[in-house]
């Protein structure tokens, strides 16, 4: 298997959360494999999620019971010389009652990367309460609209044509390039 298992992105800005958590979904890639030598279409698919960024006050308002996590610590690798190969400063915090892994490798030390995963485990169960509520608030309206899991919300289609088409909004372009080196906003405005 070739390429990232997964990626973590800090986007900063005005409204930031507010742009971006539109793109939470399943993204579809078409194009020529880069690694095979016979030039086959070849489609990959990339699971997004996006978690608000909390304030601190937000975050330690959050109580969670040390029973309910499962922390182990490993070697982090990568840079840092003799350290990473002898120092356990890598954590990962298994939150037992929903399944969610964070693990966290960026800090050469294990309180620190403790403090970002806990930080980041939190932020992500508030975001699961926020969602939760507004589910709650669409079951009362009535709205009969279900999102289906696993339904793609966006292609990306280099080969053998070039387009990229918003399935939720059909928004399209044939700047594919353009797209993927950042032009969002008319997509992400029409949505």
């Amino acid at each position: 298997v070739v390429g990232y298992k997964s990626a973590e992105l800090l986007v900063e800005g005005d409204n930031a959360y507010g742009w971006l958590r539109g793109e939470k979904g399943a993204h579809r890639l078409v194009r020529l494999s880069p690694f095979g030598a016979n030039n086959k279409r070849q489609t990959t698919f990339a699971g997004v999620d996006v978690v608000p960024v909390l304030e601190d006050e937000e975050i330690n308002s959050v109580e969670i019971s040390d029973s309910d996590l499962e922390i182990t610590t490993m070697r982090a690798g990568g840079k840092g010389g003799q350290n990473v190969n002898k120092v356990e400063t890598a954590v990962r915090i298994k939150h037992i009652p929903s399944g969610i892994n964070i693990k966290v490798t960026q800090e050469r030390s294990q309180a620190l990367n403790k403090d970002l995963a806990m930080k980041r485990l939190k932020a992500q169960l508030l975001a699961i309460a926020q969602e939760q509520r507004l589910d709650e608030i669409q079951a009362i309206r009535g709205d009969a609209v279900e999102a289906a899991w696993g339904a793609q919300i966006r292609n990306y289609v280099l080969q053998p044509y070039k387009l990229v088409k918003d399935q939720r909004s059909n928004w399209e372009t044939s700047d594919t390039q353009g797209f993927l080196d950042g032009d969002l906003e008319d997509c992400i405005g029409a949505l």
